[in-house]
């Protein structure tokens, strides 16, 4: 890993992408540093899971640079870069639904390898640390209990809870209440407000085009619409009325209520 920039997580600079001809990514330029977690808001088609596929290497920009906790692209190892950074969606979530006899404790521990599925030896530490995620997260009385019996809560508090066993640099939570009831939405996001508080915790980037879902421990955003960055910095001076209404293309009114912001759209879409 280089040393050139010890504490930036994230380091993208005029980056762009394009697909058949088609402009996706459009001159993206972003820092994270380390103490910093990080919301990414956009509508559906934003951009968002792009940038994500770069930040993890499963893309590669067409322009610009990319460097990932010191990792220059085209001088990385990204099989190995790739342990250092968790990734739970809902998409994984699927990947286990057919595993019928893992369990709790199972789906964790395969964290360590990555892997769907357990193939390797464990130790005895490995447990330990387990079984205190599965405390964390509150999900301790599920360990022996199989993960397609699991809530949609239950199950996401658990994917989380696998990405840090392998403890990673930068956890990246793509939409994780997509799905959600409200009451499982506000559990899961004060597990995940808790688990940022942590001294020793990784990096955390949120994914959502749900503003109410950014907690008091996200420090800043990175608004994105149509491939192109809106503004990014700071959450206090980045969501504004103005700028979320240039990211979703609705009028919009909002407020701050327990350190979350709550937007309401003040007006039919078809009335703009």
């Amino acid at each position: 890993m280089s040393e050139t920039n010890s504490c930036s997580v994230i380091s993208i600079k005029n980056m762009g992408w394009k697909r058949e001809g088609k402009t996706i990514l459009n001159g993206v330029s972003w820092e994270v540093k380390r103490g910093e977690h990080w919301a990414l808001l956009g509508l559906n088609g934003s951009g968002k899971t792009s940038i994500l596929k770069m930040v993890t290497g499963y893309q590669w920009p067409t322009s610009g640079e990319v460097s990932i906790l010191g990792n220059q692209f085209g001088k990385t190892n990204f099989p190995k870069l790739r342990r250092s950074i968790g990734w739970v969606s809902t998409s994984l979530d699927d990947k286990f639904q057919t595993r019928q006899y893992e369990t709790g404790l199972e789906v964790v521990l395969s964290g360590k390898f990555a892997s769907v599925g357990l193939y390797e030896d464990i130790t005895q530490k490995d447990l330990d640390k387990a079984n205190q995620l599965l405390e964390q997260f509150n999900i301790a009385h599920l360990k022996t209990e199989v993960i397609t019996a699991f809530s949609q809560g239950e199950k996401r508090k658990a994917m989380i809870a696998r990405a840090l066993m392998a403890s990673p640099q930068l956890l990246i939570l793509d939409e994780p209440c997509n799905g959600l009831d409200i009451k499982s939405k506000e559990q899961l996001l004060s597990t995940i407000e808790q688990m940022s508080a942590m001294p020793d915790g990784p990096t955390l980037l949120y994914v959502t085009h749900h503003v109410e879902e950014i907690i008091p421990s996200i420090t800043h955003a990175l608004l994105m619409n149509a491939g192109n960055v809106i503004a990014k910095g700071d959450k206090k001076a980045i969501l504004t009325e103005p700028l979320l209404e240039k990211t979703f293309n609705v009028p919009l009114s909002m407020e701050w209520e327990n350190g979350r912001p709550w937007i309401r759209v003040n007006s039919p879409v078809g009335n703009r």
